[in-house]
């Protein structure tokens, strides 16, 4: 879970570090900035600060984040073969408790943002246009530098996120060994309802920090 924590820390670095160069989400590299520029225009407000007005924004956050995964997508490739033996409901309830999981977790992890910086180092398309990753390097206060890596592909007319890489470890992959071991024990039905659980632990721990 340590690992899971440091994904989302660092994701919440980048969203607040990033400068968009256009309003118009055209590219990946472009429709991922103007994404993070949303959010930081969010943590930047002044608003932000009162916790009148931080649940709001917070549930604000998550929309955005919602907006920029394709979590279908994340959850298919997260649950792998597997994935097959879920009915379309299942499929459904899955996805949204994941996003729920996932969104809290990032949102409790954003206040961490410590004046670390961002760059785009580079990006990689797949040879059909179908996928491409963004590379970018956080530098933290101490020297460290991260390298984290973005996989989008084009959904709706637009670009997702579907996998987050830190230090080249796969979100996608770290996740999809604690789902299978737990789908050997439980089935779908009972999965869902352990995220849903942990999604609403992590969201309550927010008061608690």
């Amino acid at each position: 879970m340590r690992s899971v924590m440091r994904f989302f820390f660092v994701w919440a670095l980048a969203c607040l570090v990033f400068c968009a160069e256009t309003a118009l989400a055209a590219s990946p590299r472009e429709t991922l900035e103007v994404s993070l520029n949303q959010i930081l225009d969010i943590i930047k407000s002044p608003a932000y600060a009162n916790p009148a007005e931080r649940d709001g924004l917070r549930k604000k956050i998550g929309q955005y984040v919602r907006a920029s995964f394709d979590f279908q997508e994340f959850s298919a490739r997260t649950v792998g073969a597997g994935w097959r033996n879920f009915s379309p409901q299942q499929k459904s309830a899955f996805a949204d408790a994941f996003a729920d999981l996932l969104i809290n977790t990032y949102v409790n992890k954003i206040d961490g943002y410590n004046g670390e910086q961002i760059a785009f180092i580079g990006e990689r398309l797949s040879p059909k246009g179908d996928r491409t990753e963004i590379q970018t390097v956080i530098s933290q206060k101490n020297g460290k530098k991260i390298p984290v890596n973005y996989r989008m592909l084009p959904k709706g007319g637009t670009w997702k996120v579907y996998d987050v890489l830190i230090e080249n470890i796969s979100l996608v992959k770290n996740y999809r060994t604690q789902f299978q071991d737990l789908l050997r024990t439980t089935d779908p039905d009972q999965l869902i309802v352990r995220l849903r659980e942990k999604a609403s632990e992590v969201q309550k721990s927010d008061g608690k920090k």
